[in-house]
């Protein structure tokens, strides 16, 4: 029996990475009994043919995470990629990722791309430091200049990573200049809708030289936050407003329209971006709706 990782999964074969090299496996009859699939990033235990390099799949080892959309196992960490411009940037959705990221227990990480497009370099500097001081690590990359690159391959190093983002924002292309036999498909933007094409068509996790896997998943233009069943839970997705809540009047405030609220004045103080700020307000009130809906 050996022990390895399935790095692709496709119309019921999965291939396990093992120690001794690759193995194409099918899934024993249990799993479907037992209503479990089998998912890439999984851990697991294989009864194996040496010769013909296939094998059954015996067990999977307890996942210590698990992302539904993609649907991937065991991931470390999330790389949230978004572009400063084409398409332009969207906080509203890098925020959304990063409640999703949050609720998994899984570290963040954001990179900005397209630096090079950006010709007011202040917008750049203005979204690092709203992410800085909210306790994220930002990095800036250029399609022209290795600015940001060492950093992320040091990120990367032992970990297994999803890239995650909109879309068109470079999420294969950077795969690709990290490392570049991946030789993944990279997309364009279409120029009616100034969106991205998707350009990845199934979940593959990839082998990294440095040490480390990765994942180039499908973009996203929404993200399901429906876990969040109360007005009260939003407040602990925001680090720099759960940081806060502690000081204001009522315990249960919602730093709306509460008096004596701390969020509220620090948010006039500059000392919690305002853009976040309304961010939050925005998914406040679409939990509000969701529970009026059901």
């Amino acid at each position: 029996m050996l022990e390895g990782t399935i790095v692709k999964g496709i119309g019921g074969i999965y291939y396990v990475n093992t120690k001794i090299g690759m193995y194409e496996c099918k899934a024993r009859g249990i799993f479907r009994k037992k209503n479990i699939t089998p998912l890439v990033g999984d851990n697991v235990l294989i009864d194996e043919n040496p010769s013909a390099h296939t094998g059954y799949m015996l067990e999977i080892r307890e996942r210590k995470t698990k992302f539904e959309r993609p649907p991937v196992a065991n991931i470390t960490q999330t790389v949230i990629v978004m572009s400063i411009k084409n398409p332009d940037i969207n906080l509203w959705l890098l925020d959304r990722f990063l409640i999703l990221a949050k609720y998994e227990k899984i570290k963040e990480i954001i990179c900005i791309t397209k630096n090079d497009l950006c010709v007011n370099k202040e917008e750049i500097n203005l979204i690092k430091k709203i992410y800085n001081s909210a306790g994220y690590e930002v990095l800036g990359l250029s399609k022209f200049f290795d600015e940001g690159m060492d950093r992320l391959r040091e990120i990367l190093k032992d970990n297994i990573t999803v890239f995650s983002g909109p879309s068109g924002v470079g999420k294969s292309s950077l795969l690709n200049k990290i490392q570049p036999d991946l030789s993944l498909q990279t997309g364009e933007i279409s120029h009616k809708t100034k969106r991205g094409k998707h350009t990845t068509r199934h979940v593959e996790l990839l082998e990294l030289k440095g040490g480390g896997y990765v994942v180039d998943t499908p973009g996203f233009s929404t993200l399901n936050i429906e876990f969040i069943k109360n007005e009260s839970e939003v407040q602990q997705y925001f680090n720099e407003i759960a940081e806060n809540s502690g000081n204001c009047k009522f315990s249960d405030c919602l730093h709306y329209k509460e008096v004596d609220c701390e969020v509220r004045r620090k948010v006039e103080d500059g000392v919690i971006s305002r853009e976040r700020y309304e961010n939050y307000l925005r998914f406040l009130q679409e939990i509000k709706s969701n529970k009026r809906r059901y």
